[in-house]
């Protein structure tokens, strides 16, 4: 697209691309909230026990960075974890500052019973695609990220 399309005023943004992704991302969203509400997790503390699972003892930061949330949400994510008996973090670190953050039995428990309404949900959005073309979306969406990313 020239600098002159893009600053147009007769472009429909709703048939850019970028709207029709935040247009799935934030009904994937609604779906995840409305999923997750029963099991008492939202989506930032759901990815954030994800997160963990996959690599136990990650900081504030690499959670705050893994969750798509900032540091100061990622403090109340993981306050309200923790008040939930869902995570463990240590009251000091070999570290510095950074205190590691684990699973606890329960967060296990909680993450294993949600993980199927995700899975779900996830399962349904590759089902709207065409077998033959989800491969190339995927790594069309992973080539984007990069590209933005720089």
């Amino acid at each position: 697209m020239t600098d002159a399309a893009a600053s147009s005023p007769a472009v429909d943004a709703t048939a850019m691309l970028g709207y029709r992704l935040k247009r799935a991302a934030a009904a994937l969203r609604s779906r995840m909230d409305e999923g997750l509400r029963p099991h008492g997790l939202t989506v930032p503390q759901y990815a954030t026990l994800e997160l963990l699972e996959a690599r136990p003892g990650l900081s504030n930061a690499e959670l705050a960075r893994g969750a798509f949330v900032t540091r100061q949400s990622m403090n109340v994510v993981l306050r309200g974890l923790q008040e939930s008996g869902l995570v463990r973090r240590a009251e000091a670190s070999d570290h510095g500052r950074v205190l590691p953050t684990h699973l606890t039995d329960e967060g296990r428990r909680r993450l294993e019973a949600a993980r199927g309404v995700v899975f779900a949900l996830d399962r349904r959005m590759s089902g709207a695609v065409p077998e033959h073309r989800l491969a190339d979306l995927l790594a069309d969406l992973d080539v984007m990220a990069v590209e933005l990313g720089r």
